[in-house]
């Protein structure tokens, strides 16, 4: 009889670790956000999504010919830290070496990890992501400065209200759209990440983002809040910071970042706010920027920033005209365009300290901009799609 039980004891105690490595195996992880595409260019783009357990990621590309995506084994790019691929709920893969204005098919996927002592034993669950036997894969197109026109939109100062975004950006996809910008301000402030994701993200992720890329422009509210510190694993772009330029077809295009709009020593910001030397920071790869042959070589030049050029004013806009009105008058800027004021205002830029116009989109508008060598066209639209305005601005290069 104590034979017996010894015996039945040394079973389970062996089988264990098996029945836990099975049930391990059968464990996926699901995304709960995304995937969206981000900072995408001649020969790449990042995509980003977010799982509801921790795992391991990587996408899948193809080109978007007559193969099926399961012809063959497709190129595998994985995200990785210093050489070592993280495990978490947020992930974000770059993929490069790609031919520029060129559409590719890509899919997300992943695989939940799980260890029981550091990563000495290890338990993998099953791969998961976008099936392209059941889902049809996304499709990227990355940008070409040879390209003959540009169209993208403009949004701004939603703060959170996906209610409101959600009609404004309906027609994205259905409007042909090459790529969107966010002005600044989505947010009222970054205190967690489900206002993130609620406020607008998952929204743009659903409507558009997996396959048409958008590109942030932080505004004043986006410094606020705990989570701000996240914004740039959110939202990553080329150069690392929160200002970069993009260039498709005739236009390039300066995203530039605002900082706060009062002075860093505001009670408001408890000691937290470095607004000042960021923006002098900023300065000088403006200045540095817009003599490149990069920027230098687009026939039309833009200025994306959420606190508008004004003479006089808070602090921030002080310190915009400051130190960028002058580098972007330099450069030969063709327009402005801004938030922040939350209503619609065009100038000519005089009375604003600039030579170029000024156009200030509303929080509950959006703006459609199509650019060719000549210059731009742009439209003025509410939330049920009615245009409200039509104005072009010849290009000066």
């Amino acid at each position: 009889m104590k034979i017996s039980i010894l015996f039945s004891i040394l079973i389970c105690t062996i089988c264990a670790p098996l029945s836990a490595a099975a049930q391990t195996e059968q464990i996926s992880a699901n995304i709960t956000l995304g995937p969206y595409l981000q900072a995408v260019t001649e020969d790449g783009f990042t995509v980003v999504w977010m799982t509801d357990i921790d795992a391991c990621s990587w996408v899948e590309v193809a080109p978007d010919d007559e193969t099926h995506f399961f012809a063959m084994e497709r190129p595998k790019y994985y995200e990785t830290i210093a050489g070592k691929r993280p495990v978490g709920k947020l992930h974000k893969v770059h993929v490069d070496g790609l031919e520029k204005g060129t559409v590719y098919r890509y899919r997300v996927m992943q695989q939940c990890l799980l260890s029981k002592v550091g990563e000495k034993k290890l338990y993998f669950g099953v791969p998961s992501g976008n099936d392209p036997f059941r889902q049809k894969p996304y499709t990227v197109k990355t940008l070409d400065r040879n390209a003959v026109d540009c169209d993208f939109a403009v949004f701004n100062d939603i703060h959170g209200r996906d209610s409101l975004f959600r009609p404004l950006a309906r027609d994205i996809v259905k409007d042909s759209i090459d790529m969107v910008f966010f002005n600044g301000d989505m947010l009222s402030a970054m205190d967690k990440q489900e206002q993130l994701v609620k406020g607008y993200l998952s929204s743009a992720a659903e409507l558009f983002g997996a396959n048409v890329p958008f590109f942030h422009a932080k505004g004043n509210h986006e410094n606020r809040g705990w989570f701000a510190y996240r914004y740039l694993d959110f939202f990553p772009t080329t150069t690392g910071e929160t200002y970069y330029l993009v260039r498709q077809g005739p236009l390039a295009a300066i995203v530039l970042d605002c900082g706060e709009d009062k002075p860093d020593s505001d009670i408001s910001y408890y000691g937290l706010i470095q607004s000042d030397s960021y923006r002098e920071k900023e300065e000088l790869w403006l200045k540095n920027i817009i003599e490149t042959e990069q920027f230098k070589s687009a026939p039309v030049k833009i200025a994306l920033l959420h606190i508008p050029a004004s003479m006089g004013g808070w602090h921030g806009n002080m310190e915009i005209n400051r130190l960028f009105i002058p580098l972007l008058e330099k450069a030969g800027i063709d327009l402005m365009i801004s938030g922040h004021i939350h209503r619609y205002n065009l100038s000519d830029g005089k009375d604003r300290g600039c030579s170029f116009p000024v156009l200030i989109n509303a929080f509950s508008e959006k703006h459609y901009f199509h650019i060719t060598k000549d210059g731009i066209q742009a439209k003025r639209i509410d939330t049920d799609g009615k245009v409200l305005d039509e104005y072009f601005f010849p290009s000066d290069n």
